[in-house]
C-alpha cells in the first residue's frame, strides 16, 4: 500500500471528501482541516489549492476506523484494539525490508538550480506561525556514521526559503545523538525527508524503537515486506513509492532560526517570545511522483489527526514494552488522544497480588515509551477498558482514595514542547503522578457494584428491535 491506495480506499468506504473549491493554502486550508478533524469527519483531499495543480491530502488518522483501515484491521477496531494487534504483530521476529531499483518515486528528479520548494502547495496553519510548513506529516532519514544503523524520526520541517528546511531535532532524541557525532567527525550529515507515503510508515516512524528498522516493523505489520530503494544522491533508504523526497544535508554547526509554530499541545512554544535555532536541511535534489500528493496535518490543540497517530503509536509501543516486561493480568492500554496523545497514559489490570497495580504504574514510566513526556498514569480495575474514559472518571470517583493511590514522582524525563513547565526552567524535566484506582486487592470486604440482572438483560436484546427505540 502508498498514499494513493489509502486515499483510494477511503473514497470507496466514504472515508473522503474531494474538495474541489478552491482553497487558499494560507490559513484557508488548514482551517477546513482543522474544524473537519475537530468534527471527527472524513479525511479530505483539496483539489484546486490556490496557484497549484497538485493536491494536498489531511485527515488520516483522525477517527479510529481509518487508524484501524491504516493498520489492515476491521474498521470498527478501537484504537486500543489495533494498538493490541500490533503489539501482536510487532514483539517477536519481523519481516526484513527489500531493496528495489526503481519506483514511482524516480518519475521526477529535480536538481541544482532548479531546485524550488515553493512547487509544492505547502500551507501556512496558523496566524502567528513562523511560515509556510512543509513538513508536518514527514519524516526524516538519516543513517548513524559509527554503526550504520538507519533511523527515521518525525520532525516539524518550517521552509526557510525555496531550498531550505529547519528541521525541529529536540534535544536528547535518537536524531540529535546521531547528529552530533557528524559534529565530531567534522562532517555534514546526509538527510532526506520522505512526505507522502503508505500511512502505516508514517507511523512506525513515530516509534521509539531503539535500534529497531521501522521498515521492518511496517511490514511485519502489513504481513508483506517493505520496499526501499536508495536515494540518488545520498544512498539512503527511502520508501520506492513515496509522494517526495527532498535529499540534503543537515551542518550540525549552521543552525537557522526556526518557528514558532501551533504545536500539538495546542500551544506555540518558546518560539514565540525569542528566537530560537534548529537544525537545517540543505536541500539539494528533489524527487516526486508525478502529480505529487502533498501530506500534511493541522496540529493544534487536541483532538485531530496528530493525536490520533501519537495516542496508537505510544499504546501501541508501551503495551509492547510492558508485555516484554511479562508483567500478567494487563488487560488494555491507552495513551490517550485527548492528552494530546502522549501526557497521560491508562492501563486496565487483572489484579492478582497485593501491590500489582503500583507495580503496574511505575512499569509505565520505566519504559521506553513512558519515561518519555507521561506525567501521569491511571491503573483501573480489569472491568474497565482503558479507552473507556467515561467509566475511568467513574473509577477516579468512586475507586480512587487520593492519600492511598497517589504517588508522586519529582523528576523525569520530559519534552520542551510541555507548556506547563516553566518557561525559565529545565524543560527537560518533569513531575509525574500515579493514580491507582483500583480497589485493592487485599480487601476482604470490596464494594458491590449494581449490576443488572443477566436473565432479563438476555430478554431485552432478543426483544430490542420490538421496542421501536432505535438505537
Amino acid at each position: 500500500m502508498d498514499l494513493r491506495d489509502f486515499i483510494k480506499r477511503c473514497d470507496e468506504t466514504g472515508e473522503l471528501k474531494r474538495v474541489t473549491a478552491e482553497v487558499d493554502w494560507n490559513l484557508e486550508l488548514s482551517h477546513v482541516s482543522k474544524v473537519t478533524e475537530e468534527r471527527k469527519g472524513p479525511a479530505l483531499l483539496f483539489e484546486n489549492v490556490k496557484g497549484y495543480d497538485t493536491s494536498v491530502f489531511t485527515g488520516a488518522f483522525a477517527t479510529s476506523s481509518r487508524l484501524a483501515m491504516v493498520v489492515n484491521m476491521p474498521r470498527e477496531y478501537t484504537l486500543c484494539q489495533a494498538a493490541r494487534k500490533w503489539m501482536e504483530l510487532t514483539i517477536d521476529e519481523l519481516i526484513p525490508s527489500v531493496e528495489v531499483k526503481d519506483g514511482p518515486i524516480l518519475e521526477n528528479v529535480i536538481s541544482g538550480d532548479k531546485v524550488d520548494l515553493n512547487m509544492f502547495p505547502v500551507p501556512k496553519f496558523f496566524p502567528r506561525d513562523g511560515g509556510r510548513y512543509i513538513g508536518t506529516t514527514v519524516f526524516v532519514v538519516i543513517q548513524d556514521p559509527e554503526n550504520g544503523q538507519i533511523n527515521l524520526g518525525t520532525y516539524r520541517m518550517q521552509m526557510l526559503d525555496n531550498k531550505r528546511c529547519g528541521v525541529q531535532i529536540l534535544p536528547g532524541k535518537r536524531g540529535e545523538r546521531i547528529m552530533n557525532k557528524y559534529k565530531k567527525l567534522g562532517r555534514k550529515m546526509p538527510a532526506v525527508a520522505v512526505i507522502g507515503c503508505d500511512p502505516l510508515m508514517m507511523m512506525a516512524a513515530t516509534l521509539q524503537h531503539e535500534g529497531a528498522n521501522q521498515y521492518d516493523l511496517t511490514g511485519s505489520v502489513r504481513g508483506k515486506a517493505t520496499e526501499f530503494l536508495k536515494a540518488p544522491l545520498t544512498g539512503l533508504p527511502v520508501p520506492a513509492h513515496a509522494e517526495i523526497v527532498l535529499e540534503g544535508e543537515i551542518d550540525p554547526d549552521n543552525f537557522q532560526p526556526e518557528g514558532p509554530f501551533g504545536e500539538y499541545t495546542g500551544y506555540y512554544t518558546e518560539e514565540l517570545y525569542k528566537e530560537v535555532r534548529k537544525p537545517c536541511l540543505e536541500v539539494k535534489q528533489i524527487l516526486h511522483r508525478n502529480k505529487p500528493i502533498l501530506w500534511a496535518t493541522s496540529v493544534g490543540r487536541p483532538v485531530t489527526d496528530v493525536h490520533m497517530l501519537l495516542s496508537f503509536t505510544r499504546t501501541a509501543t508501551l503495551w509492547t514494552d510492558l508485555s516484554k516486561m511479562a508483567i500478567p493480568g494487563i488487560q488494555s492500554v491507552n495513551v490517550m488522544p485527548e492528552s494530546a496523545g502522549r501526557f497521560w497514559a491508562v492501563v486496565s489490570v487483572k489484579t492478582m497480588y497485593p501491590g500489582h497495580s503500583s507495580q503496574v504504574a511505575n512499569a509505565v514510566i520505566s519504559t521506553t515509551t513512558g519515561s518519555y513526556g507521561i506525567k501521569g498514569v491511571i491503573v483501573v480495575d480489569e472491568d474497565i477498558a482503558a479507552d473507556d474514559i467515561q467509566r475511568v472518571f467513574w473509577a477516579l470517583a468512586c475507586r480512587y482514595d487520593p492519600m492511598r493511590g497517589t504517588e508522586l514522582i519529582k523528576r523525569g524525563r520530559s519534552t520542551p514542547l510541555d507548556p506547563a513547565l516553566d518557561p525559565e526552567g529545565n524543560k527537560l524535566i518533569t513531575s509525574r503522578i500515579l493514580l491507582d484506582a483500583t480497589i485493592p486487592f487485599e480487601w476482604k470486604e470490596k464494594p458491590v457494584e449494581v449490576a443488572l440482572d443477566k436473565d432479563t438483560m438476555a430478554k431485552v436484546e432478543r426483544r430490542w428491535t420490538e421496542y421501536g427505540i432505535g438505537v
